[in-house]
């Protein structure tokens, strides 16, 4: 697939899912540069804001397998990875794969799961591969999970610990619609579900394709070393006990060619860092004792960040590949 046959292929997918979602062109975006980034996201933010639909909308324009998997405190890991059953016809043990098996994994409300239940998707996220009994089962190429969690509901909730947080490339927020996204909404589904009529607009091999294409963006040695100061300033913050690690610096890189490929280019500049900076290192920052408020906290020093962090100058955006 030719570079730019992805972008277009990418194009068909954001334009599929704006017929369901309403607004968001963002949102979209991000949800779209941790797909081509082969990353993982995590949908926070209050119930009823479109979080699963998103997820969904994003799925059905995908021609590929979908499952989705309503966490609750009696998920096992064997139910999402699946287990080895004997057999009394055959006499032998077989192996009956789990929802883990697919190309795309909604995991809703992932916080209601046991410690150990979300553990059991450390190593499939990370590495595309799952160890049963101590055999080794790979995952499909374009596998990729979008979890879901609302963050002010505590009862019966079990918070993610941050080695697992730090598997999700992106933490996204949706966000209330605007007083005329509202109207659009009511309209747009008082009489049918947008979703029931979507159609895929790419393959999980194009998907794959389209991942490749991704990872070979154009980024200068400049931005490189932006994308290192602004990680670098996390761990030097006053209010930061734990800042961004190198796998962030990565994770900062490959979203950052995500979302450039998304917007139609080839090459990164200065502003596609700035745009999933907060998405991707906001979750990733641990603070000090009484002064972590939540999301809103985190973000707002990120962007403190951004703002004293030096840009290089955009005019070297189109140079050298760096690899």
């Amino acid at each position: 697939m030719k570079m730019q046959d992805a972008m277009d292929m990418a194009r068909r997918i954001r334009n599929n899912i704006a017929q369901v979602i309403v607004g968001k062109e963002e949102v979209i975006d991000l949800l779209l540069a941790a797909l081509l980034g082969n990353g993982h996201v995590l949908l926070e933010d209050v119930p009823g804001t479109g979080k699963t639909l998103l997820a969904k909308a994003l799925a059905r324009s995908m021609d590929g397998s979908f499952r989705r998997i309503q966490f609750t405190p009696d998920l096992l890991p064997s139910d999402l990875s699946g287990i080895n059953f004997y057999n009394q016809k055959s006499g032998e043990f077989e192996f009956r794969p789990g929802p883990l098996f697919t190309e795309v994994l909604l995991a809703d409300e992932i916080n209601r799961a046991t410690p150990r239940t979300q553990s059991s998707l450390l190593e499939c996220m990370e590495e595309r591969q799952v160890t049963i009994d101590g055999v080794t089962h790979e995952l499909a190429g374009a596998f990729f999970v979008m979890a879901t969690q609302n963050p002010i509901d505590n009862q019966g909730t079990f918070p993610l610990p941050e080695a697992q947080l730090d598997r999700f490339l992106m933490r996204i927020t949706m966000g209330y619609p605007s007083y005329q996204e509202g109207i659009d909404i009511l309209e747009r589904y008082s009489s049918h579900n947008p979703l029931l009529e979507l159609t895929p607009a790419a393959s999980a091999k194009e998907i794959s394709e389209a991942q490749q294409r991704a990872s070979e963006v154009h980024v200068t040695r400049d931005l490189l070393g932006y994308i290192v100061a602004l990680t670098e300033a996390t761990r030097k913050h006053p209010e930061v006990r734990l800042g961004a690690s190198p796998r962030a610096s990565g994770a900062l890189l490959r979203a950052a060619k995500g979302y450039a490929f998304v917007q139609g280019r080839d090459y990164v500049v200065p502003d596609d860092i700035k745009a999933i900076a907060v998405p991707v290192l906001a979750h990733r920052l641990l603070l000090r004792q009484g002064l972590n408020l939540g999301e809103s906290r985190e973000a707002g020093i990120i962007r403190q960040i951004l703002n004293e962090v030096t840009v290089p100058a955009e005019e070297n955006a189109k140079g050298k590949q760096v690899d």
